[in-house]
């Protein structure tokens, strides 16, 4: 893998292994394993992966959440979600090297689904590391950094930006606040680097590397992208960033990657 993040015929490398998650985190993703065979093994589990920096081994103790995607046989039911849940308290509860954990759960027909392939199959084939069961990857194309991959990944945030006011506007304690923070500054990031991706030519989920290729492009809203960037990361309960990135930094972002490329294809 080179500096961009790319294999050497030019498609984006897969950026995590399980020989990169770091010492610290090893029990966690051994326990998660374990839950995820017990809970989930036999005829509902297809596959598991990690994703994050736990895998890219940048993670952070105390800082840093688990991040898993299931990928189901079957379509995914209230009875997994509940299942999930429990997994997500219980390694949360165990490990104080982690601050929380997310399991998404899908099924394998919809990652491998000609809408998903350059959304959901791309997510799986190069954003995310095996852990347990055969990889979908084998089943997917090489990926490289194109205006299609950016329009199908992050090409609807112009649809996703009502529900993040609403969340605000109802948000009543420091946890929710910083919950949204986390997944507002993380997006916006992601938004703002594949908007310059295949003008860049490469892949990174670097957040600060991100931003800092965005701000090269873009340097009247490179400070912005930089906040997000610190949001994403450490995300704080005060409502002024916050406010900045979802009223200000989100609508500009979204009517210019409309016009740059397009927007992404409905889901049902």
């Amino acid at each position: 893998m080179d500096e961009r993040g790319l294999d050497r015929d030019g498609t984006i490398a897969r950026e995590g292994a399980l020989d990169r998650v770091p010492t610290a985190f090893v029990p966690v993703v051994d326990a998660a394993r374990a839950h995820l065979t017990e809970t989930f093994g036999g005829r509902r589990l297809h596959s598991a992966y990690l994703y994050g920096s736990i895998p890219r081994g940048t993670a952070t103790p105390g800082v840093s959440d688990l991040d898993l995607q299931l990928a189901l046989h079957d379509e995914p039911t209230e009875a997994n979600r509940v299942d999930a849940t429990a997994i997500e308290a219980a390694l949360d509860r165990a490990f104080p090297q982690i601050d929380g954990v997310g399991i998404l759960l899908t099924s394998t027909r919809v990652l491998l689904s000609d809408l998903e392939r350059h959304d959901g199959g791309f997510f799986i084939a190069c954003l995310c590391t095996p852990l347990l069961g055969p990889d979908l990857a084998a089943q997917l194309p090489r990926y490289r950094p194109t205006a299609l991959l950016a329009r199908e990944t992050n090409g609807d945030l112009a649809r996703v930006l009502p529900r993040w006011r609403a969340r605000a506007a109802e948000a009543t304690t420091d946890a929710e606040l910083r919950l949204l923070g986390r997944l507002v500054g993380r997006r916006l990031v992601r938004t703002g680097f594949t908007l310059v991706m295949p003008r860049w030519g490469g892949w990174t989920s670097d957040l600060d590397q991100s931003a800092e290729i965005f701000g090269d492009h873009y340097p009247e809203r490179a400070e912005q992208m930089r906040v997000a960037a610190s949001v994403g990361r450490a995300p704080s309960p005060d409502p002024a960033p916050l406010g900045m990135l979802i009223d200000d930094l989100g609508p500009w972002l979204a009517a210019e990657y409309t016009a740059v490329h397009g927007e992404k294809a409905p889901r049902p």
